[in-house]
């Protein structure tokens, strides 16, 4: 009987080994990834996000002044400008943990101004693409550019 235990507790830990382990040790290889891929797409899309609100201000302001956004005079190309250098920053993966962290906020803030009134559930609330975005930059303000960022390279250029 105590073989036969024995038999089951070593497949297991075979079975979990290739179900978890093997999968974790392969990513490994490729931690670099998922930041260099978030930080591109956000970036990108951010980057031209923000250029076409800087190319648009008094129309972005209007959309301002309708979801009632104070001081939408400042705010407008203030938060335009976040998307647009913030959106490049991440490109680069420079000062991407404070880039990530405003784009954060604007997501936050658009979501309550722009999209509150269409929240009927959490799955309306988990379905915006503020939303999504907001996930990938707490994920990036929290984990950092990842190795291929210049975030990385001042970091050692810096090191005494």
């Amino acid at each position: 009987m105590a073989i036969v235990l024995k038999r089951k507790g070593m497949m297991m830990k075979q079975v979990i080994d290739w179900l978890i382990g093997w999968p974790e040790r392969t990513s490994r290889y490729f931690e670099w990834l998922a930041p260099l891929f978030a930080r591109i797409v956000c970036g990108y899309e951010f980057m031209l996000s923000g250029w076409g609100k800087l190319n648009n201000l008094p129309q972005i302001t209007e959309n301002f002044i309708g979801w009632g956004i104070p001081f939408p005079h400042v705010l407008t190309p203030f938060v335009s400008g976040i998307e647009f250098f913030g959106g490049i920053f991440l490109l680069l993966g420079f000062m991407t943990r404070i880039s990530a962290g405003a784009l954060g906020v604007t997501m936050i803030v658009a979501i309550k101004s722009a999209k509150w009134d269409e929240v009927n559930s959490l799955e309306s609330l988990l379905g915006f693409d503020e939303t999504e975005y907001l996930a990938l930059f707490i994920w990036l303000a929290i984990a950092g550019a990842g190795p291929l960022a210049v975030d990385r390279w001042l970091k050692r250029y810096t090191k005494p």
